[in-house]
């Protein structure tokens, strides 16, 4: 059970690694708007941008000042949410727990200025779910779960939210699995090639020692993409589990 969980952690950690180097730049060049573009189309960089490490790291100081810009500046709604997404991608980058209460400071503040933008929904919803992670908190699972209810009101068939939704309830300790296979399976009807999706749904069952619900989704997850980094770690996982229930 520790092993199959740690898989899950990891692959949630991965999700919130996209575009770090990019952020630093573009937080330095004061290129706010043009962040949540620019992270979008780089998002399958991370490899890349762990190589540039050492021009990756803002310092204290950097980023004390563009908080204090925005709290000098609280109604201006672009400023606190532009600011908010960015450092929130940093401090999921750098795994900073600090930083991201910092960003869910800054994010309720736009919330509050518009209860209805999405992008400021999901955010407040990831930077919940990534202090819970970094903390092992179910409360603040319980607070991500109320962010990624809010955007999925708004918009149902983001398989991506549903999925991490679930990933709340997987990783909630302990954990709660039927809830977060519901999850999994709702994203499923809505995509049923979301590779993450399949991905954590193999996993679960695998959890639960489900071998032939977890060898179906496995295939499946094969069919989406041969190349999938887990697809060694899933077989291997799903071999052993084979192995162990026929020497029973």
């Amino acid at each position: 059970m520790k092993s199959n969980l740690l898989l899950i952690s990891v692959i949630s950690v991965i999700i919130s690694f996209v575009g770090g180097f990019f952020l630093a730049n573009a937080l330095n060049r004061n290129e706010l708007n043009s962040l949540a573009a620019e992270n979008e189309r780089l998002e399958n960089s991370r490899n890349s941008s762990q190589t540039n490490d050492s021009q990756d790291t803002l310092t204290n100081d950097e980023i004390r000042r563009k908080i204090a810009q925005a709290d000098e500046i609280p109604d201006n709604f672009g400023f606190q949410k532009n600011l908010g997404l960015a450092l929130y991608r940093y401090a999921a980058m750098k795994q900073d727990a600090e930083l991201l209460a910092e960003v869910i400071r800054l994010l309720s503040r736009a919330n509050e200025l518009d209860k209805k933008d999405y992008d400021v929904i999901v955010a407040l919803g990831n930077s919940y779910f990534d202090i819970g992670f970094y903390k092992k908190n179910n409360q603040d699972f319980q607070k991500a779960r109320e962010f990624y209810q809010a955007a999925l009101d708004a918009k149902p068939d983001d398989a991506d939210v549903r999925t991490d939704l679930g990933l709340t309830y997987f990783l909630t300790e302990p954990p709660q699995m039927d809830l977060a296979i519901e999850e999994f399976q709702k994203s499923l009807q809505t995509n049923p090639l979301h590779e993450k999706t399949l991905q954590v749904l193999t996993q679960a069952h695998l959890s639960q020692n489900k071998i032939q619900e977890a060898e179906i989704y496995l295939e499946k997850l094969k069919a989406v993409n041969q190349n999938n980094k887990f697809l060694p770690e899933l077989s291997a996982q799903l071999a052993k589990s084979k192995n162990e229930s026929q020497t029973q």
